[in-house]
């Protein structure tokens, strides 16, 4: 028997997920997702392959549309082996002879199969009942030979010269999911091996997808420290390249056509860790992911707050009234002054919101319901919302900035904020100053 409390509790988490994740479904539906795996998932076991199945099938029945791009180098490998061949590589890059050719299409006509089987799953008790994913491909590739480079004929390894966009785009529209192997075709009929990488890059930049999504085998990217980075531009993400900052193999190769996608017009590009359960689930229909986006611009940006984000605000700020950390609001005060407010916009969501009151005559200024949701509040978007503040002071011409708080006074200190007396208040800021709640006073010279 489960106890009535844990079914509160699992409850409780189940509502609150899908309501956090309501915004992204509305917003994914009809997007073009591009994700693009290695054979090493099929590798992983049984369980691990028809959970990513499943998971692509969640994604297509919210309405996104899919296209898949496959790789199968330790199939390719295997094969080789079973031949008793030899695998030859240049720069990280397979020399494809005759002999490795007919071991490539081999290996990729088998990997191509087992995940249409996996795909077409629709066994009782799973997520995928009564699923039906139509999977569709085609000769969407024109290719070229990579020819000789640093004298090394690479003979049938190809590289991408032309995507036919507009056929997959038919697929896409009679609600298929295209499933794309990386073989192409040159026009006088030759067969070449690409990269898979490649192939995702040339495919999402064709299609301007909102998103590419790279399925490897690490968390994301990491910075000097190893530490994970959950968002980064393209140019800060170039910089990690040239620096050599050591990246886990496969996101080191991935990551130059990344850079290339995330220039070229696709919308995101993701970093998803392939062995773990849920991953891009997690990473799109959750606040705060647990991958690497990249962006051309940045992720999260602030700007002055309009009548629309006047309920984002109220959400903020509302738990913050509750516990007594804020003084309260009501709705039709924070209408009416939704013109003092600054909000951080993370990718369509509101993750922080701080306000100005400026008291012209003494050149002075309150800066209050600094807000940052909680999953946020190591991301440094407290001080983004404070010099932001200041920056506006400092634009109308205000010498200095003081808060009221009775939870966060260290944080204020630490950031170059001085203790100081009612009586330094403004006049009129005084008059309205609450005993009961015994604020402290902080003041910052501008």
């Amino acid at each position: 028997m489960v106890a009535q409390g844990d079914i509160a509790d699992v409850g409780a988490g189940l509502v609150a997920w899908v309501r956090q994740a309501a915004p992204y479904i509305y917003a994914f539906r009809g997007r073009t997702f591009v994700i693009a795996f290695g054979g090493e998932v099929l590798e992983g076991g049984p369980e691990a392959a028809q959970a990513l199945a499943q998971d692509f099938n969640l994604l297509e029945s919210l309405g996104i549309r899919l296209v898949l791009v496959h790789g199968a180098r330790p199939q390719i490998d295997a094969e080789l082996q079973r031949r008793g061949l030899k695998a030859h590589f240049h720069k990280g890059l397979r020399v494809t002879d005759g002999a490795a050719l007919e071991c490539v299409k081999s290996a990729m006509g088998v990997t191509r199969i087992e995940i249409e089987a996996l795909l077409s799953q629709g066994l009782p008790n799973t997520p995928m009942a009564g699923a039906w994913m139509r999977v569709t491909g085609g000769n969407f590739i024109t290719a070229k030979p990579v020819g000789v480079v640093g004298g090394v004929d690479f003979q049938y390894t190809g590289a991408v010269r032309k995507i036919n966009a507009e056929e997959i785009r038919a697929d896409l529209d009679q609600q298929n999911v295209v499933l794309i192997t990386p073989l192409g075709v040159s026009p006088t009929g030759e067969i070449f091996n690409l990269a898979w990488e490649e192939v995702a890059e040339a495919v999402a930049a064709s299609l301007k997808a909102d998103k590419l999504i790279f399925l490897c085998e690490a968390p994301g990217l990491v910075d000097k420290q190893g530490a994970l980075i959950e968002a980064i531009t393209a140019d800060d993400a170039e910089h990690l390249f040239s620096s050599r900052i050591k990246q886990a193999p496969e996101l080191a190769r991935v990551l130059p056509g990344a850079l290339r996608a995330c220039r070229g017009g696709v919308g995101r590009v993701h970093f998803i860790d392939s062995r773990a359960d849920g991953a891009m689930l997690m990473e799109f229909f959750t606040r705060a992911g647990v991958g690497t986006v990249m962006t051309q611009a940045p992720l999260a940006h602030l700007r002055e707050a309009t009548v629309d984000d006047v309920g984002s605000v109220l959400a903020l700020i509302g738990p913050l009234e509750a516990d007594g950390t804020l003084v309260k609001r009501g709705r039709e005060r924070i209408e009416m002054e939704i013109g003092r407010f600054s909000v951080l916009d993370h990718d369509g969501v509101i993750v922080g919101c701080a306000a100005l009151y400026p008291f012209g005559g003494e050149q002075s200024a309150e800066m209050a319901c600094l807000a940052v949701m909680p999953e946020y509040r190591r991301s440094g978007y407290g001080d983004q919302l404070m010099k932001h503040i200041e920056a506006r002071a400092k634009k109308q011409k205000l010498n200095r900035l003081f808060v009221l708080t009775t939870r966060t006074a260290h944080w204020f200190i630490e950031r170059g904020f001085s203790a100081t007396s009612v009586e330094e208040l403004p006049e009129a800021k005084r008059e309205l100053y609450n005993y009961q709640r015994r604020s402290k006073v902080l003041a910052k010279a501008l």
